[in-house]
Order: structure tokens, then C-alpha cells, then sequence
């Protein structure tokens, strides 16, 4: 937008933010027939925050009916660390987050300035909202019922086998398998390696 102009009220930083759903925020309940999706870039790792201050900022300026929701992309993974196991949200772009909104000035303006945002993804100075399909891909993606494994681990990487008929065998990852939480370790024996296969759980690092 090119009125740069206007005057957004400052809303104090806000140190410490709940967000209650860890991926959605919604702004409001109105019915908005002009609002698209669009691709805001923040600083990773504040997303979540970044989303909460733009709710109160919406709140604030009076903005309810133009910026409607917030959406950040994630995906559950399970992941093995120190031998425990544990499902975590980890984001699918990180330092991305959709906003849901009609863009007019004073939208595009609040949106901008709040702080943590970067900017819009779109043409030259001009946000592009999302294709309708391209939200549906990752909304489905983000519920897709079974967790995938978050590899701890890096190719190439030393572990000691903690369970297994090679317990207490030192080895070398060779390759990662996330979606069956399997790990190949190069196992020297008989003096030449030999490729096991693992679950996480049955690895440590060194």
C-alpha cells in the first residue's frame, strides 16, 4: 500500500505471551468476504509472539473486521533426545506466518509495524495473497495424522548403541530414516563395518 502516512497508536512490547493454540490465533469471529491469506515474514522464532501482539494490536486499533486470523504453519514430531521420547510442534516454515485479512491501508499499516514483522511476501512493495489451493495443501499437511520422528542425530555423527545385541558398540551414523524413527549405524565388527539399523531410541550420542 503507498499511504505511509497514518499514524498507528505504539502498543507496549510485551515480554511474556500464552498462546493457547499453538499454531492458530484468532483475531475475530466476523464473516470478512474480502479477506485472503497472506505470507507475513517475522524474525524466527518469535512467531508465536509476533501473532499474539498483532492480535492486541487488531483489538486496539479497532481492526477486528479487516485482520481476522493468524496461522502458523506446524507439524508434531516425535523426537528422541537423552533416550526420551516426546512430541513436539515444530514449525514448517520457520520465520513465516499466514494472516487472514482484507488489505486496506490501515490493515497493510498495523501489520507492517508490528513489531517482529519484517514484511509482506509478495511483488515490489505489494503483498500477494496466497491461492486458496496452496493454504488447503498446508492446512492438510499440518493435520496429517501421524507424527513423523525429529531426527536428533546428523550423518556421520558418533553414537554408542544403548539396547540391542550391539549394546555399549560405539558406530557412525550413515543415514537417518525420520518418517520410521530408524537410524543405519556403521558397526566395526569382524573388523569391517557393518550397517545396523536402529531406532532412535536404541542410540545415544557419544
Amino acid at each position: 500500500m503507498t499511504d505511509k502516512t497514518q499514524i498507528v497508536p505504539e502498543v507496549p512490547e510485551i515480554q511474556e505471551v500464552k498462546v493457547d493454540t499453538p499454531n492458530l490465533v484468532i483475531i475475530s469471529t466476523a464473516e470478512n468476504k474480502k479477506a485472503r491469506w497472506y505470507v507475513v515474514h517475522t524474525y524466527s522464532g518469535h512467531e508465536n509472539k509476533v501473532a499474539e501482539t498483532l492480535k492486541q494490536r487488531a483489538e486496539t486499533l479497532d481492526l477486528t473486521s479487516e485482520i481476522i486470523s493468524v496461522l502458523i504453519p506446524t507439524q508434531e514430531k516425535i523426537q528422541i533426545k537423552r533416550g526420551q521420547k516426546k512430541t513436539v510442534s515444530e514449525k514448517i516454515f520457520p520465520g513465516y506466518m499466514l494472516v487472514q485479512m482484507e488489505l486496506t491501508d490501515n490493515s497493510w499499516l498495523a501489520v507492517r509495524t508490528t513489531q517482529g514483522v519484517t514484511g509482506f511476501v509478495g511483488i515490489g512493495n505489494k503483498p500477494t495473497p496466497l491461492p486458496r489451493h496452496e493454504v488447503d495443501a498446508i492446512k492438510k499437511y499440518m493435520s496429517q495424522g501421524v507424527a513423523q520422528y525429529k531426527a536428533d542425530y546428523v550423518e556421520g555423527e558418533a553414537v554408542r548403541i544403548t539396547d540391542g545385541p550391539f549394546n555399549d558398540f560405539l558406530g557412525t551414523v550413515n543415514s537417518i530414516d525420520e518418517e520410521k524413527g530408524q537410524v543405519e549405524v556403521l558397526v566395526n565388527i569382524f573388523g569391517r563395518e557393518t550397517p545396523v539399523t536402529l531406532d532412535f531410541l536404541q542410540v545415544k550420542k557419544v
